[in-house]
């Protein structure tokens, strides 16, 4: 169980918080002014518009998926926090440093069970390769 103070609970809640609401507006502006294929790419596109389309319309997408993934990670630290297990690790149930959770306040884990993570989920987030 965590040792953090009601006040660090609190400061970091409201980070949770402010984050949350600026994640908000910024996906709802990405959607709101994000481009399709056909808004991007002329009416007889060659190779290079095209390519250029697709490329603008996967970028709009990666930005989305990425506030969407944070957005997520934020509501389960909450949801950590509502259950009495905020800021313990997921993984090993050992207190998480509050000045990790100050920087990074939706981490789920301590450092190196997140760096162990990362190494083992690596091949998750790449796309295709040569």
């Amino acid at each position: 169980m965590s040792t953090l103070s009601a006040e660090q609970v609190s400061e970091l809640s409201k980070m949770l918080d402010d984050r949350y609401k600026e994640l908000s507006a910024e996906l709802h502006r990405e959607v709101n002014e994000q481009d399709g294929f056909l808004d991007v790419a002329t009416e007889a596109p060659d190779p290079g518009d095209s390519s250029f389309a697709n490329l603008s319309v996967d970028l709009g997408n990666a930005a989305i998926t990425r506030d969407i993934v944070e957005l997520r990670a934020i509501e389960a630290a909450r949801n950590r926090m509502e259950n009495g297990t905020y800021g313990d690790c997921t993984s090993c149930e050992t207190e998480i440093p509050y000045e990790r959770l100050k920087v990074q306040p939706a981490a789920e884990r301590c450092a190196p069970c997140q760096e162990a993570y990362e190494k083992s989920h690596a091949e998750g987030g790449r796309g295709a390769t040569m």
